[in-house]
């Protein structure tokens, strides 16, 4: 059992915004938050233009792939963000849900990926504030 807040971000590909999502929130978090991530159709790779965009901000993905989304990850889960998996991402009573609309960077070059990634960057800080602040001493 942890104190630490869970948060699970779906996608439909989890190639893209969620992995976007979770490999930023883990970086932000620096432990203090657990981050998971998951696609309700996991792809087979990881979008390359968000990979690259990542890597261009010093964030490493080489862990990071497509994964299903499963139940124990969803049970644990005290916050769910959806990424436009719209009715394919199932539903678990008593989860806080957030729903982001964002862009889907599939097939998308770089440098239209750039802002999405900086949208979901923005969203991601909000969030870890209010999960676990930073206390000011």
């Amino acid at each position: 059992m942890t104190d630490k807040p869970v948060v699970l971000f779906l996608c439909i590909h989890n190639s893209g915004r969620s992995l976007a999502a979770k490999v930023l929130l883990d970086h932000y978090a620096q432990g203090r938050v657990e981050v998971r991530s998951a696609g309700s159709e996991p792809g087979h790779q990881l979008n390359p233009s968000v990979v690259a965009v990542l890597e261009e901000r010093g964030l490493d993905t080489a862990k990071e792939f497509p994964k299903p989304l499963n139940d124990d990850d969803a049970r644990a889960a005290d916050v769910v963000v959806t990424m436009g998996c719209g009715d394919t991402c199932p539903f678990y009573p008593g989860k806080r849900y957030l729903d982001w609309d964002l862009q889907d960077p599939a097939g998308l070059p770089v440098e239209q990926v750039r802002p999405i990634v900086a949208d979901i960057d923005r969203r991601v800080r909000g969030l870890l504030e209010e999960l676990a602040p930073t206390t000011s001493n």
